[in-house]
Protein backbone atom coordinates (compact mmCIF):
# COMPACT_ATOMS: atom_id res chain seq x y z
CA UNK A 1 0.00 0.00 0.00
CA UNK A 2 1.22 3.08 -1.26
CA UNK A 3 1.01 6.03 1.61
CA UNK A 4 1.54 9.97 0.73
CA UNK A 5 2.62 12.72 2.95
CA UNK A 6 -0.91 14.65 3.97
CA UNK A 7 1.48 17.80 3.88
CA UNK A 8 3.79 18.11 0.71
CA UNK A 9 2.80 14.50 -1.11
CA UNK A 10 5.94 13.23 -0.47
CA UNK A 11 5.03 9.43 -2.48
CA UNK A 12 5.92 6.24 -0.58
CA UNK A 13 7.05 7.01 3.12
CA UNK A 14 8.32 4.20 4.31
CA UNK A 15 7.48 1.59 7.16
CA UNK A 16 9.82 3.40 9.83
CA UNK A 17 8.15 6.81 8.70
CA UNK A 18 4.89 5.26 9.11
CA UNK A 19 5.70 3.66 12.69
CA UNK A 20 6.90 7.13 14.26
CA UNK A 21 3.42 8.96 12.78
CA UNK A 22 1.73 5.45 14.74
CA UNK A 23 3.79 6.00 17.72
CA UNK A 24 3.53 9.61 18.15
CA UNK A 25 0.34 10.96 16.94
CA UNK A 26 -1.80 7.74 17.09
CA UNK A 27 -1.90 4.04 16.17
CA UNK A 28 -5.46 4.65 14.18
CA UNK A 29 -4.23 7.62 11.99
CA UNK A 30 -5.30 7.54 8.60
CA UNK A 31 -3.20 10.25 7.28
CA UNK A 32 0.50 10.09 7.38
CA UNK A 33 3.57 13.22 7.54
CA UNK A 34 6.88 12.45 5.85
CA UNK A 35 9.81 13.14 8.05
CA UNK A 36 10.15 16.48 7.49
CA UNK A 37 6.57 17.57 7.67
CA UNK A 38 6.14 15.58 11.10
CA UNK A 39 9.43 17.34 12.54
CA UNK A 40 7.87 20.47 11.89
CA UNK A 41 4.41 19.56 13.11
CA UNK A 42 5.75 18.66 16.27
CA UNK A 43 8.47 21.30 16.60
CA UNK A 44 11.50 19.13 16.57
CA UNK A 45 14.27 17.60 14.03
CA UNK A 46 14.38 14.62 11.60
CA UNK A 47 17.17 14.09 13.67
CA UNK A 48 15.31 14.10 16.58
CA UNK A 49 12.87 12.03 15.41
CA UNK A 50 15.50 9.03 13.90
CA UNK A 51 16.94 8.98 17.21
CA UNK A 52 13.32 8.20 18.59
CA UNK A 53 12.67 5.32 16.28
CA UNK A 54 16.16 3.57 17.16
CA UNK A 55 15.30 3.95 20.79
CA UNK A 56 11.55 2.12 19.51
CA UNK A 57 13.47 -0.32 17.79
CA UNK A 58 16.32 -1.28 20.40
CA UNK A 59 12.65 -1.33 23.02
CA UNK A 60 11.25 -4.30 20.56
CA UNK A 61 8.35 -1.88 18.93
CA UNK A 62 6.63 -3.43 16.17
CA UNK A 63 5.93 -0.56 14.04
CA UNK A 64 9.41 -0.54 13.10
CA UNK A 65 11.59 -2.76 11.18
Amino acid sequence: MKIDCIICGKNNLNKNTIGINKKLLGEDMENFYCMDCLAEYLGCTVEELLDKIEEFKEEGCKLFE
